[in-house]
C-alpha cells in the first residue's frame, strides 16, 4: 500500500478524533455513530471463566455503536503502567457500544495481572481499535474450519457467534476444535457445549489431561482437608493432530480456516493443514507473539551483512549493510525529517522508517514491529512510503494522512510528525 499527498489531500477531514475529544463525558450525552473506538472505556462487568481467565465487559460512552469485524482486537493501554497490550475481542459485532475482552492471566505479564488484580467494574482502561484482519468478514466462505489452543479461543468465539447471528436461512457449515490443558482451562465450556447442539455445527473439545485435583482445607487442621475440581476428561485427549484433522473434519480442503493459540501450536497446524492439502492461502492465523525489536532486528542485519561480506563497520550503517547484501548495487536514499524532535536521518528504500530512527538513536514508542498493534502511529505531513501493515491502521486513519513507520519504507524524502 503507497500512502501519497493525494492520499493526505483527501483524507485530512475525517481525521480521527485525539486522545482528549474521546475523554469519557465528552460526547456522552449524544453518542457519534461514525466515532472511532479510540479513548477511555469504562468496565461495567467482569465474569470469572476459568480459574486464570476473566471475561471484561468494556462500555464506550461516546458512541452509538461500535463498528468492528468479528476476529478483530484493541490495543489496551493502562495509563498507570504505560503499557500496551492487544487482546482480541471475543463478542460479536452486535451494534452495541459495549465489547468483550476475555484474558487469560499470563505469568509476569503486567497488564494482564492489572486486569485481573487490579481492574473493578466502573475503572477505565484506554482502548484504541479495532484492528486486524484475522475476520470470517475478510475471508468469506460458506464453509468454515476453525482451531484454537487455549485463550487463541476468544477471537474465534466472535467469528462464530457472528456467522451464527446471520439472518435465518443462511447456511451453516462450522468445524470448531478447540484444545485446552485440562478440562477446568476450557474457555467457554458451557458455550462449546451449547454449540456442539446447534445444526451445522460440529465442535470438538481436546484436553491433554485431567483436571488437576485442588486440596481444600477445611480449618486449620489438615486432617480436614478435602480434594475437590478433579475431572478425569471423558472426550478426545491428547494434542491436535493430522489424523484428528482428516477424521473430524469433511472436506477439510474445500473450507475456510481460521487458527489461533500460542506460536508453536499455530506452526504444528499449519504444518499438518499443509499435508492435507489445504492451501496456504485459505489457512488464516492471529498471534500476538511479536518479532524482534528493532534493535534486534539491526543487529542480525548487521550479523547477515557481516556473514556475507558486506561493510558493516566505519561509516556503514545496517542499512548500508544491506546495500552489499542487494549485490553491491546502490539503493535508493531518502532524508527523513521529523519535525517534533528536529531529528533528520537518512533511510534506503529498504529500510523501514522505524528501524532508520532507532538506528539514529530516537525514542521511538512502538511494539509489533509488524504493521499490527498500531502503536508506532504516526503523522505523514509530506512524502510517499511504501506500507504493507497487518491491520493495524485503520482506512480512515490512512486516508487522515498516518501511517506506520514500523512496516513502511521510503519513496521519496520524508516529513514525520514525531
Amino acid at each position: 500500500m503507497t500512502i501519497d499527498q493525494e492520499t493526505l489531500r483527501t483524507g485530512f477531514d475525517s481525521a480521527v478524533p485525539d486522545f482528549d475529544a474521546t475523554a469519557p463525558g465528552v460526547g456522552a450525552a449524544s453518542p457519534e455513530v461514525d466515532a472511532e473506538l479510540t479513548g477511555m472505556v469504562e468496565c461495567v462487568s467482569i465474569t470469572e471463566v476459568t480459574h486464570n481467565v476473566k471475561s471484561f465487559e468494556l462500555f464506550a460512552p461516546w458512541m452509538a455503536r461500535i463498528d468492528f469485524e468479528p476476529g478483530q482486537y484493541v490495543t489496551v493501554r493502562i495509563p498507570e503502567l504505560e503499557r500496551e497490550r492487544c487482546y482480541s475481542i471475543a463478542s460479536a459485532p452486535f451494534g452495541t457500544n459495549t465489547f468483550t475482552l476475555t484474558i487469560k492471566r499470563v505469568d509476569g505479564g503486567a497488564v494482564s495481572t492489572y486486569l485481573h488484580d487490579v481492574l473493578k467494574v466502573g475503572d477505565r482502561i484506554h482502548v484504541d481499535g479495532p484492528y486486524g484482519l484475522f475476520s470470517t468478514s475478510f475471508h468469506p466462505a460458506e464453509k468454515h474450519l476453525f482451531v484454537s489452543g487455549g485463550s487463541g479461543i476468544s477471537p474465534i468465539m466472535s467469528m462464530v457467534r457472528s456467522l451464527l447471528a446471520r439472518p435465518a436461512g443462511t447456511p451453516t457449515d462450522i468445524v470448531l476444535i478447540h484444545n485446552a490443558a485440562t478440562p477446568s482451562d476450557i474457555i467457554f465450556r458451557p458455550e462449546l457445549e451449547q454449540l456442539a447442539e446447534v445444526p451445522g455445527v460440529s465442535v470438538v473439545t481436546m484436553c491433554s489431561r485431567d483436571s488437576a485435583a485442588e486440596v481444600v482445607e477445611s480449618g486449620s487442621e489438615v486432617r480436614g482437608a478435602e480434594v475437590r475440581n478433579t475431572e478425569v476428561w471423558a472426550g478426545r485427549r491428547g494434542r491436535i493432530t493430522r489424523d484428528t484433522l482428516a477424521e473430524v473434519v469433511p472436506e477439510l480442503a474445500d473450507r475456510e480456516t481460521f487458527v489461533c493459540g500460542p506460536a508453536d501450536y499455530m506452526a504444528a497446524v499449519r504444518i499438518m493443514l499443509d499435508e492435507l492439502g489445504v492451501l496456504g492461502s485459505r489457512v488464516h492465523e492471529e498471534s500476538f507473539v511479536f518479532a524482534t525489536s528493532p534493535a534486534e532486528r539491526l543487529a542480525r542485519k548487521e550479523r547477515v551483512a557481516e556473514a556475507v561480506g558486506a561493510p558493516v563497520s566505519g561509516t556503514s550503517s545496517a542499512s548500508q549493510a544491506a546495500e552489499g547484501i542487494c549485490g553491491g548495487s546502490a539503493l535508493a536514499r531518502f532524508g527523513i525529517e521529523f519535525t517534533t524532535s528536529g531529528k533528520h536521518v537518512d533511510c534506503d528504500s529498504e529500510t523501514t522508517v522505524l528501524d532508520a530512527a532507532v538506528e539514529a538513536g530516537m525514542v521511538f514508542p512502538s511494539s509489533c514491529e509488524e504493521g499490527m498493534c498500531g502503536t508506532c502511529k504516526s503523522v505523514l505531513v509530506s512524502g510517499e512510503v511504501e506500507m504493507n501493515h497487518a491491520g493495524g491502521i485503520r482506512p480512515k486513519e490512512i486516508a487522515a494522512g498516518k501511517f506506520l513507520p514500523c512496516c513502511s519504507t521510503p519513496l521519496s524524502d520524508l516529513v514525520v510528525e514525531r
